[in-house]
């Protein structure tokens, strides 16, 4: 199984106020490695990029949740 896909499988399993936290935690993730960028102390430039990738998948499943719970009401 691919780490995306383990990934996935993960974000899937936590509820709505579970996923707003990850989102959350990766987006100050996501900053804390934007200013080490500015200041040329990341040496891995990747991670912003799989970093971006998976906050995008946290809100896309998370706005798959919301909708399936509008539609069930």
């Amino acid at each position: 199984m691919s780490k995306i896909t383990e990934s996935r499988k993960n974000l899937q399993a936590k509820d709505a106020a579970g996923l707003e936290a990850e989102v959350k935690a990766l987006q100050k993730a996501h900053f804390g490695l934007r200013m080490q960028k500015g200041t040329q102390q990341l040496n891995n430039t990747s991670t912003l990029r799989s970093t971006r990738r998976e906050i995008a998948r946290a809100k896309t499943i998370l706005a798959q949740k919301r909708s399936a719970d509008a539609a069930a009401k």
